[in-house]
């Protein structure tokens, strides 16, 4: 077979292994496939919030304050007359980007440290291993606060202090992988042939752990979504007058929520949602991927 042949033979197989567990997820698991369409809608609102937004994030109507939902406010508006569903959907934005970047940094630190102990092993394993525990002993929540504290609130610090948190402590995850993977033959075999560790690890290792992968990454973003809006509501998150889901609920959703309940039941009830569709995707994707996993039709 050519060269050519085997380049496009490669896309296409991923493109055919890609409908095949798509369609498998939707026969299989229907709650897992409504999880991921709820949660793809959160996404589309997210990267469309500014042509979707009807107002803009900080545009106030002194007159309009505290109006219940309507036909010119669809959710109402705030303590200072500003549209809550164009906060809405520019706090989703800001949440969602938290969340997606996180994850993927979270990922990648835990693919890297995981990947290296767990194909090396001895020694090096054991002192990697022993920071890895030295670093979860501390509450995750007390660690964000002191952080955060001393390095002040921000987008930026808080994907970084997240990233870093969830990275090292995942890294166990991608390691039990690894090293049951370094067992197989053909790693033996790569090994025997004189093949370099990054060529095995890039070639042989990280394909295979491939589901391991997807499913850490999907189910760290609830949980880094939910951390964010922890934060936010203690006033450590992204400042105003950026609008969060966690800023929404700890500012005017907490001070007026008797008064003008839509401003608490509006990011709550989207933070709720966010955070369980991707929930129960990231739990039906782990039965479809994984054999060992996969639960009954």
């Amino acid at each position: 077979m050519s060269a050519v042949t085997l380049e496009t033979a490669a896309p296409a197989a991923a493109a055919e292994g890609v409908r095949s567990a798509t369609l498998r997820l939707i026969r299989e698991k229907p709650l897992g496939a409504v999880g991921a369409a709820v949660f793809l809608f959160f996404v589309f609102c997210a990267v469309f919030a500014h042509p979707l937004a009807p107002y803009g994030e900080n545009e106030t109507e002194v007159f309009n304050r505290l109006r219940p939902p309507s036909v010119q406010h669809l959710l109402g508006t705030d303590n200072l007359g500003r549209d809550v569903l164009s906060r809405l959907l520019m706090g989703g934005q800001a949440s969602m980007l938290v969340g997606v970047l996180t994850s993927a940094l979270a990922t990648v630190i835990s693919v890297i440290v995981g990947m290296l102990a767990g194909y090396f092993g001895g020694r090096f394993d054991l002192v990697t291993q022993r920071m890895v525990d030295s670093w979860m002993i501390f509450p995750d929540l007390v660690l964000l606060i002191v952080v955060i504290s001393v390095l002040g609130p921000g987008m930026t610090q808080i994907i970084v202090v997240l990233g870093l948190l969830y990275g090292i402590g995942g890294s166990r995850i991608i390691r039990g992988a690894v090293m049951s993977v370094r067992e197989n033959t053909y790693t033996r075999a790569a090994q025997a042939i004189g093949a370099s560790p990054l060529h095995i690890l890039w070639r042989h290792i990280l394909p295979n752990i491939g589901p391991v992968v997807i499913l850490l990454f999907t189910s760290r973003i609830g949980a880094v979504i939910l951390a964010e809006a922890g934060l936010s509501f203690l006033g450590l998150g992204v400042p105003p007058p950026a609008a969060t889901w966690g800023e929404m609920l700890t500012g005017s959703g907490r001070s007026y929520m008797y008064v003008a309940p839509w401003l608490a039941l509006a990011p709550g009830i989207c933070l709720t949602l966010a955070v369980f569709s991707i929930n129960i995707f990231g739990d039906a994707l782990r039965d479809v991927l994984d054999p060992r996993m996969r639960g009954s039709r």
